[in-house]
């Protein structure tokens, strides 16, 4: 199961007299990740190195930012992959000592301060949702009320016309049992859009 974070956490090394700032933190997609580190590099604006390392929308990136090349950005991106993280920014922020510390030492310095932040880091599971339209008989809008929190759904909009058409969002995972069990106390009296009726309409607007 993939993981988000709960809020920011952040860790500080000292390794040589280099300074090594690090933070973990949820963001939805690669461009709130790119403007986090702006601001990063706008608050440290003598910083040496700014590396960081994403995993969202099942995909990754890594930057090291001017480090040799893999020392910095894929060994902080192999922390977020070991620990099941989805949606999760991994930056460090490094202000250079003025002792070199070889490609080994700088692989462990970028891995220990992302998993030194995660050890602190509350991680949440990363729960997938989908919205699902019907129209059901005013009969069964009660009923549909009172059975939504059992499947961790929410009624995000009924309308009332010859029937309630309802917009429903719900954890993916619970879809499938939702829609039998709504259909079985709507006894096929449930109406769900046609897909293909939906595609063939729009094609002629």
């Amino acid at each position: 199961m993939p993981y988000s974070l709960r809020a920011p956490v952040h860790s500080e090394l000292i390794i040589k007299k280099s300074r090594f700032i690090g933070c973990v933190e949820s963001v939805p997609d690669r461009a709130a990740a790119l403007v986090r580190v702006a601001e990063l590099r706008a608050e440290h604006p003598t910083a040496t190195h700014v590396c960081w390392a994403l995993m969202a929308g099942g995909h990754s990136a890594a930057n090291d930012d001017g480090e040799p090349g893999g020392t910095a950005g894929r060994p902080m991106l192999e922390v977020l992959r070991h620990q099941e993280l989805e949606g999760v920014l991994a930056t460090v922020v490094r202000y250079y000592g003025g002792t070199p510390l070889g490609a080994g030492g700088l692989v462990r310095a970028y891995t220990d301060s992302v998993a030194q932040a995660l050890l602190q880091a509350e991680k949440i599971p990363v729960i997938h949702h989908v919205t699902l339209c019907c129209e059901l008989p005013y009969a069964l809008e009660g009923w549909l009320r009172r059975e939504l929190p059992a499947h961790g759904a929410s009624l995000q909009e009924a309308r009332h016309g010859d029937g309630v058409s309802v917009t429903i969002q719900l954890p993916a995972s619970q879809a499938a049992a939702f829609i039998k069990r709504l259909n079985d106390a709507g006894q096929g009296r449930v109406v769900w859009p046609d897909p293909d009726r939906d595609s063939d309409s729009s094609d002629q607007t």
